[in-house]
């Protein structure tokens, strides 16, 4: 069999979203009638971790950081709109209203404050929600392996992208499943990466294209950022490190982690490095406390 039917095969075999752990399979509706899929585990009193993944990817990439922070903290991870078991709607991919999916994933949190984590595209998302709706909600921000609009910009890839409209689905599963690969400097193995193959390819081609197109400037993203004060943990490649230099010397409260050996998905590839960070990010600085 080729490898997009394998693909497609798995689709329709594997259970998506299974943490390993006792983590909830949770769905709520959104204020325009969609319906989104979450995964909640620990104390439900707990200090809440929020998480929100990257373009097409499902919550439980975050597997690791759910059996980690579990016994301590109130965790939900987000599968976005058109990703993992959350409806394929056929509307919402814009910037404005991915971001108030998160706000309504936190509003349904029962704390007064959360951290907020994202990657990739997500952080994209949380930095929209955060654009939108203010720092009212958030004890602090987790932003993973992408520009977040400081200086230096970067350099263009090259490559154009395809037209939605002539992308066959053959040929949309294999540069998918290449797109997996690339994610990772360390193999998570072939089940793995088939599984995540087949949940990233839930949405139609001019959908996820539509993700990548985000039409505001950069300067967008680094003044949603700097209009808060909450603390900033930017955790990145090499690739995004002079951006990380800026942050920290321009932010009230940032701090980064350059991650030399990890590919794209670093929380995955060395998952006991970044929990350890995350874990002290959570304990040592993040702002639970709403002022009286």
């Amino acid at each position: 069999m080729p490898l997009w039917g394998i693909v497609l095969a798995l689709s329709a075999c594997l259970v998506s979203g299974g943490t390993g752990q006792a983590a909830d399979s949770r769905s709520f509706l959104t204020s325009d009638g969609a319906r989104l899929h979450y995964l909640e585990a620990g104390p439900a009193d707990g200090r809440t971790v929020v998480f929100v993944p990257g373009w097409t990817m499902p919550a439980w990439i975050f597997d690791h950081q759910i059996a980690a922070l579990e016994t301590r903290f109130h965790v939900m991870a987000l599968d976005p709109r058109g990703q993992g078991q959350s409806e394929v709607a056929p509307y919402g991919y814009a910037y404005q209203r991915r971001g108030r999916d998160i706000a309504e994933l936190i509003d349904r949190s029962g704390t007064d404050r959360v951290v907020l984590v994202g990657w990739s595209l997500g952080v994209l998302d949380s930095l929209a929600m955060l654009a939108a709706e203010g720092d009212g909600q958030l004890a602090g921000l987790v932003l993973i392996d992408n520009s977040i609009g400081e200086e230096p910009a970067p350099t263009a890839r090259p490559g154009r992208r395809p037209d939605p409209a002539r992308i066959d689905p053959a040929g949309r599963a294999t540069r998918r499943a290449a797109f997996v690969a690339g994610l990772f400097a360390h193999d998570p193995g072939a089940d793995y990466r088939a599984r995540l193959t087949a949940d990233a390819l839930h949405m139609s081609p001019t959908q996820e294209q539509a993700l990548l197109r985000y039409d505001v400037p950069r300067r967008f993203w680094r003044a949603a950022l700097h209009s808060t004060d909450r603390p900033v943990l930017y955790v990145v490649r090499p690739r995004w490190r002079a951006q990380g230099e800026t942050l920290v010397a321009t932010h009230a409260d940032a701090r980064m982690a350059v991650f030399e050996q990890a590919g794209h998905a670093l929380f995955v590839d060395d998952p006991d490095r970044f929990n350890a960070l995350l874990t002290d990010f959570l304990d040592q600085r993040a702002r639970w406390e709403v002022p009286a």
